[in-house]
């Protein structure tokens, strides 16, 4: 399934229902077994997807809006497994990907298949992708290869592993950074304090939240923010101008991915706790 989605702006999302809010802001239904779904957003023309092959291998459509022979014709695509092992098969080179590999496929790529070890425990492959200028090689990233960053406080629950896979000092890449973050037992909160940056938008997708549980995100101008509920394997939009935090009901995992101006992981406008409304 291919969808298309429209961002509000920094004006309208103040006054909008929870179900235009949801409707703005909220991707869902993006793992169907024996599917690929993809979702076109106005948000620094990023594509959100997910493939999860069962008894058969998936090809990667392309997009009618984008006017493209495929996607990649002048893309660039990051690919997080999140589910079970699989094998991402790039113009006839296949990558094994173990749970929580990650797999940078570069511009002027083709023919892409998604295939599952066992159709019975499939790979959930998340998809992240944004515009490129130029073609980075394809590159496989391990897990045990990702950059680890301790962050926060287990006194303020906010304990967590950042795991970098596409960044400046990792996988090239034209804007995409992409990673993922596992909070530790005990912490609930992710990127408390939260921050802005002007320079480029950021995607969160939620996983592993357990069965019944939901996070709840906090969005917008640091002195009008507002929540949506998010459930298990669901996506969050967030513009340029709106902070992105969240606290889960259950532990959780969030991969995150951004593009825009530069790839500083560091570009942050920071906002104190005390500072928020």
């Amino acid at each position: 399934m291919i969808s298309i989605q429209t961002n509000a702006d920094v004006h309208r999302y103040k006054t909008m229902s929870t179900a235009e809010l949801r409707g703005a802001f909220l991707v869902e239904r993006l793992f169907e077994p024996g599917a690929v779904n993809l979702t076109l957003t106005d948000l620094d023309r990023a594509v959100v997807g997910a493939a999860v092959p069962t008894t058969a291998p998936l090809e990667l459509p392309t997009i009618d809006k984008l006017r493209c022979e495929f996607l990649c014709q002048r893309r660039e695509l990051g690919i997080l497994n999140i589910g079970a092992s699989g094998t991402v098969d790039v113009d006839g080179d296949a990558h094994a990907l173990a749970p929580l590999d990650c797999l940078y496929v570069g511009l002027g790529s083709r023919n892409i298949r998604f295939a599952s070890d066992h159709g019975q425990d499939p790979a959930q492959f998340y998809l992240l992708s944004y515009p490129a200028h130029h073609a980075y090689p394809t590159t496989l990233i391990r897990l045990a290869d990702a950059n680890p960053i301790e962050v926060g406080d287990a006194a303020l629950a906010n304990c967590r592993t950042i795991h970098q896979y596409i960044h400046e000092g990792g996988a090239r890449s034209c804007q995409l950074v992409m990673g993922y973050t596992q909070l530790k037992p005990g912490s609930v909160w992710n990127t408390m304090p939260c921050h802005t940056h002007q320079r480029r938008s950021e995607i969160y997708l939620y996983f592993n939240l357990l069965p019944g549980h939901q996070a709840l995100h906090i969005m917008g101008e640091p002195q009008a923010t507002r929540t949506i509920w998010v459930p298990d394997r669901a996506a969050v939009l967030s513009p340029p101008w709106s902070i992105h935090s969240a606290v889960g009901t259950s532990p959780y995992s969030f991969a995150w991915g951004m593009g825009g101006e530069n790839q500083r992981f560091d570009d942050m406008d920071p906002v104190a706790v005390c500072d928020l409304c």
